[in-house]
């Protein structure tokens, strides 16, 4: 199979709003969206305290294969995020220490990848933010093919390329470019919203109070003769 590269021309977030972006943790951005949108669990940080915030660039591997992952690294843009389809192969790893080098030398936004890693302690001494299920000594094969920039199936998610990105401790969620405007009001609703709750806790009152929840029906416990 040849590797395939596709054309997109999708609309870039402005600096600004990319700061304002990296406000938002991924249960936000998860829960403004009926808390949905975020990647299969076992998808982490290399390391605790990465972060993750940038558009979509994607990478359909063949399983075990990482040459679509070495050429999306290579024309990715800088603050991009390089999102790869390994069909959730978790026994190969896809990069390693050499890939984070060039992606981060590069200037790239992150690497996500639902699949394997290795060279954990030499990525975790870059600090170049890398999110995978897993690590593995086990290298990869090359040269099998793939496509870059098209929809990819990632974690259970569909990314498509300008999607954003959003990584942390907790995971990862995706961000549709279509809805990203609602999205990003709705997050910032949500945060202010939880400001609150969290002075309310803070000044005493109880969860229930807090979040609304119902008193709960009060059961007689019939007397035992």
């Amino acid at each position: 199979m040849a590797m395939q590269r596709y054309i997109v021309n999708f609309p870039r977030l402005s600096p600004d709003m990319l700061d304002i972006w990296k406000t938002v943790p991924s249960s936000i951005a998860s829960d403004v969206q009926n808390r949905c949108q975020s990647m299969d669990a076992r998808i982490k940080p290399c390391a605790p305290g990465m972060r993750i915030c940038g558009q979509a660039r994607t990478a359909v591997s063949m399983p075990g294969d990482n040459s679509m992952l070495l050429t999306a690294c290579s024309l990715a843009e800088p603050g991009e995020v390089v999102v790869v389809a390994g069909a959730g192969l978790e026994e190969v790893a896809l990069a390693g220490e050499w890939v984070v080098r060039g992606c981060k030398s590069r200037g790239l936004g992150g690497l996500v990848i639902d699949g394997s890693v290795r060279d954990l302690q030499e990525i975790r001494t870059i600090g170049f933010p890398v999110f995978a299920k897993g690590s593995v000594p086990r290298g990869p094969h090359k040269s099998f093919g793939g496509k870059m920039d098209v929809p990819a199936g990632v974690g259970g998610m569909v990314v498509n390329p300008g999607d954003l990105i959003i990584g942390d401790d907790d995971g990862v969620t995706v961000v549709p470019l279509a809805v990203m405007d609602e999205v990003l009001r709705r997050c910032l609703e949500l945060m202010a919203k939880e400001k609150i709750w969290s002075q309310q806790l803070d000044a005493g009152k109880s969860l229930m109070e807090v979040l609304g929840v119902p008193e709960p029906e009060i059961v007689e416990t019939p007397t035992l003769r």
